[in-house]
């Protein structure tokens, strides 16, 4: 019999030799495991011990885990809402000048600086967990291009006016911001070293697709930012250089010190019999800066004496003026023209002469002068019924879009590079469509075209003297071409009651005194209201 605690063998639980009973499942495994001969799956080496250790893959494996790394994002989402907003200030600014924030220079550049900052910042956000050395490179050298755009900006006199103080701050920012994402960078790829050794027990090398694909895209738009970056400082430097183009004139402050419009006279004032000035002719550029070839023709007829004096200025975004405050229509034009002629002492009588949309200009300046006018020659001037075509919304849209766009210079680098464009050129000349100050300048004109403009004409139009002697000089392509041009140039004959002449020159284009017949009638039209 057995006893209740043990056996009859001195406690010996040993199986009998005649038992069967098998040993327990895992002492066959273990067993089998002994017995197996060694394959390709076979482990070389015990399996580690990682007692109190997480699998790197566990999601509590993250740089979150630290205050630090907390703080950063937090304070990196609060300079991405501030960039923001401050970006929202700067785009409605640029159709709407707010209070305190009109600058003399086009704002595209600051918004361009703006924009820049924005994306680093949403770089640095979504790609906040993911550090690795090719953002931090990348954005290094975003930060040493941002730097140096700052230095060139406070450097150069000319370039700090045009920018202001919103140009300015919006540079520090961006340098401030770039070097912050750097830095957060470097303490995000700290933080995850420090907190996979403390949760895993070793830095994790390897990085999940997922990871990869974060890097990969990170790098990327860093490499597109840098490149952004560095057409903006090469445009800067551009601008830099052609602010050393000295004006043949002297700009003047208007409307209360807020901008500067640059004026310029050729030649003496001369008097009359009775003692009194002789006019002087004043010159209205049409869609171009003045000194872009429509003075050519006035500086000739100046030197074969037809005319004694002549004076010329650039409406404000072009040649040598900066720009005005959003929004400007033409009569805004008008009376900075007048400010600025008080100033230099100019004091008239005036002959009118101006071209294209520059008529427009002209006549609202003569109705608010209408004693100092002595005569008026509108060559292919356009009519106020015409004014849609430059506030239609795809030609506002087309400008805002070549505005933004415009601080990186592309086209002036080009044009610099492989066609051998000039300061001059980028000034006032072929090339000057293409800054920035131009373009803000045809936005303004754009979006109150069908207005405020149209209104300043059309009261203008019931101003002005009949009696202002009136010459009107047609393109004769055009009017062979347009048939509603044809009828607005002769209704614009119509201005006056002293219709001197309606010359439609034949074969000559819109720039009427590109040709040698437009010239010489046009020098002997000018000649005609001067010494008449």
């Amino acid at each position: 019999m057995v006893s209740l605690w043990g056996s009859k063998n001195g406690g010996d639980d040993q199986p009998r030799s005649g038992d069967a009973t098998p040993p327990d499942g895992e002492d066959i495994r273990q067993s089998s495991s002994r017995q197996r001969d060694p394959d390709e799956r076979s482990r070389l080496l015990p399996p580690p011990r990682r007692e109190g250790f997480l699998d790197p893959d566990d999601p509590a494996v993250t740089p979150y885990n630290l205050w630090s790394v907390r703080a950063l994002r937090f304070l990196t989402l609060a300079f991405l809402i501030i960039t923001f907003i401050w970006w929202i200030i700067l785009l409605v600014s640029i159709f709407v000048s707010l209070p305190m924030m009109a600058s003399r220079g086009s704002g595209y550049v600051s918004f361009a600086f703006t924009t820049l900052t924005a994306a680093n910042l949403l770089i640095a956000v979504l790609f906040f967990a993911t550090p690795s050395k090719a953002t931090q490179i990348s954005g290094l050298i975003v930060a040493v291009f941002l730097a140096v755009d700052m230095i060139i900006i406070l450097a150069v006199q000319r370039l700090r006016a045009e920018e202001g103080w919103i140009g300015i701050a919006t540079i520090i920012w961006a340098v401030v911001i770039a070097i912050w994402n750097v830095v957060a960078d470097r303490v995000v790829a700290w933080g995850k070293k420090e907190e996979e050794e403390r949760l895993t027990g070793r830095q994790e090398t390897r990085r999940s697709l997922r990871e990869w694909c974060a890097v990969f895209a990170s790098t990327i738009i860093m490499v597109i930012l840098a490149a952004v970056v560095f057409l903006l400082t090469a445009s800067l430097i551009l601008r830099s250089r052609d602010a050393t183009l000295t004006p043949p004139g002297k700009r003047y402050y208007v409307d209360g010190d807020q901008y500067k419009v640059h004026l310029a006279c050729v030649g003496a004032v001369t008097k009359d019999a009775q003692g009194n000035n002789n006019p002087t002719v004043m010159l209205e550029a049409g869609e171009v800066p003045v000194e872009d070839t429509f003075d050519d023709w006035v500086y000739d007829a100046y030197q074969n004496g037809t005319i004694d004096r002549y004076c010329y200025w650039d409406r404000p975004g072009f040649g040598w003026s900066d720009n005005a405050p959003s929004p400007h229509s033409a009569g805004m034009s008008a009376d900075a023209l007048s400010e600025a002629l008080s100033q230099a002492g100019e004091q008239g009588p005036w002959v009118l002469v101006s071209a294209g949309v520059g008529g427009i200009y002209s006549r609202i300046f003569a109705s608010r002068h209408v004693r100092d006018i002595k005569g008026m020659i509108l060559i292919d001037a356009l009519h106020e019924d015409l004014l849609s075509t430059l506030g239609s919304p795809g030609r506002g849209f087309s400008l805002w879009v070549r505005g933004i766009i415009s601080p990186l210079g592309i086209d002036r680098l080009a044009g610099l590079l492989f066609k051998g464009r000039t300061r001059e050129d980028r000034v006032y000349g072929r090339s000057a469509y293409q800054s920035g100050k131009f373009l803000r300048a045809k936005l303004q004109e754009s979006l109150v075209a069908k207005s405020l403009t149209k209104k300043e004409v059309i009261a203008a139009r019931n101003i002005l003297s009949p009696e202002t002697p009136l010459v009107v000089v047609s393109s004769g392509i055009k009017v062979r071409k347009d048939s509603q041009w044809e009828k607005k140039q002769e209704d614009l004959t119509k201005l006056t009651d002293k219709l001197v002449a309606w010359d439609v020159v034949p074969g000559a284009p819109h720039e009427v005194w590109s040709t040698l017949d437009g010239r010489q009638i046009l020098e002997k039209r000018l000649g005609e209201l001067v010494k008449g």
